[in-house]
């Protein structure tokens, strides 16, 4: 198939207003894609950028941003060169923090209706499989790269998925292209590096069509992907439809690999990362607990908690330090150690007063209907999660505890009254746990 062909194809996934966006790192892949795309400007007129992000990272990066800005003006091509700065601190291989910088500032330039072009192509598929399978990933990470997939408010598409690597070669000779060579892609330090220069060839040897198979493979385990999750999507649909909340007599009906299944399912809908296999082993067998318990899991990013016969899903939730207090004036952000409220807490005659915010301490009461009610009975009646406990805000005024609030859940004494403001709105709470 003709290169212009693939160009042509990927145009029709860009919304007629849509600008394009090609990645631009310098070298022979993305300066292939971005003449192609110089060409097809010519053909179909449309809006055309390019990004290069500077991670300075070895010493030739100057060279490639350079490269970039003579090559974008050479081809009429607006250039933006944005600069990261990586901190090593943080964790995690520079490798990886160079990439979700670089993912970052895509988000931040590719809005409604736009495409963003990268220039991966049939051999970096092969290698992505690879890896994968050398992770021993599933059968979403042996579907290696996606041709297309939503990224922020517009889309991801890898135009030159299809194409080989000696074919961009070729075209970039036949064209007089230059591009700037990245001297680590020679470093066998790198995983990547090491299977494209000394695995690949070997297989080659033996099995010449060997990245056409490869590739092929992680295509049909993306089909697969996709069927298992349209399969996981209907089994969440009989459970109610809420990621966030399953049934556990719901789920034990079920065969273990359809709940891991589902479970993995709902955590990528709720956009939280997925725990490890022993992680996720650890998560299903409690999921047969008694229900009058609480058992959970955490990891990187996500916790899973078993609770009165419910599996629930959220982000990892921080309890409010023991000695924590401060004054707030009832109506600006909440700020505590662990999370944001945004309430407005004020007398039922509508008289603001300043109040001592805390977090538990034991043995409160609080006012309701006229008479004084233990806390702890209060939230066991509301049936508010013990995590969620641990994060419940006090509100005193004087010796009295006026209010009781968390991110879902609110008490008022008697003579007080609280409102819910979230980006801009006005939600008035009530005594139930919503």
């Amino acid at each position: 198939m003709d290169l212009s062909a693939y160009i042509d194809d990927a145009l029709k996934e860009k919304p007629p207003q849509g600008t394009v966006w090609v990645a631009l790192s310098g070298g022979c892949d993305s300066v292939c894609l971005l003449y192609l795309a110089v060409q097809a400007r010519k053909r179909h007129a449309f809006n055309l950028r390019a990004l290069h992000v500077h991670h300075g990272l070895q010493a030739a990066a100057d060279t490639f941003a350079q490269h970039c800005q003579a090559l974008c003006a050479s081809l009429d091509v607006p250039l933006i060169l944005e600069y990261v700065a990586l901190d090593a601190s943080q964790g995690g291989s520079l490798e990886a923090l160079a990439r979700e910088a670089r993912y970052n500032i895509f988000l931040s330039h590719v809005g409604r209706n736009d495409v963003l072009w990268l220039a991966h192509h049939r051999d970096d598929q092969a290698e992505t499989l690879l890896l994968r399978m050398l992770r021993g990933a599933g059968v979403t990470g042996l579907g290696a790269m996606p041709a297309s997939r939503t990224l922020g408010e517009g889309r991801l598409v890898r135009p030159l998925l299809e194409a080989g690597r000696d074919e961009l070669r070729r075209y970039a000779r036949q064209h007089a292209l230059s591009w700037v060579e990245d001297p680590t892609n020679d470093d066998v330090n790198f995983d990547r590096n090491y299977i494209r220069h000394r695995v690949m060839p070997v297989l080659d040897e033996r099995w010449p069509a060997s990245v056409v198979r490869l590739a092929a493979t992680a295509r049909h385990a993306r089909d697969a992907d996709v069927l298992l999750a349209e399969f996981a999507a209907l089994d969440l649909e009989q459970m109610g439809g809420n990621p966030a909340r399953l049934s556990c007599a719901a789920l034990l009906e079920r065969s273990e690999a359809r709940q891991r299944l589902l479970i993995r399912h709902c955590l990528v809908c709720l956009g939280l990362p997925l725990p490890a296999e022993r992680q996720l082993q650890t998560l299903i067998a409690r999921i047969g607990v008694r229900h009058d318990s609480e058992a959970h899991v955490i990891w990187p990013g996500g916790e899973g908690h078993v609770w009165r016969g419910t599996l629930l899903f959220h982000v990892p939730r921080i309890p409010l330090p023991a000695d924590w207090m401060e004054d707030w004036d009832g109506f600006s952000p909440l700020r505590t150690p662990g999370h944001t409220l945004y309430y407005q807490l004020n007398r039922d005659d509508g008289a603001y007063e300043t109040v001592r915010v805390m977090s538990r301490r034991g043995g409160e009461r609080l006012r309701r209907g006229g008479m004084s009610r233990r806390l702890k009975t209060l939230l066991q009646d509301n049936t508010v999660p013990p995590w969620e406990r641990r994060q419940l805000v006090l509100a005193w005024h004087g010796k009295e505890l006026v209010a009781v609030l968390g991110e879902t859940f609110t008490l008022t004494a008697d003579g007080w009254q609280a409102s819910l403001k979230r980006h801009g709105e006005r939600k008035t709470s009530s005594s139930d746990y919503f």
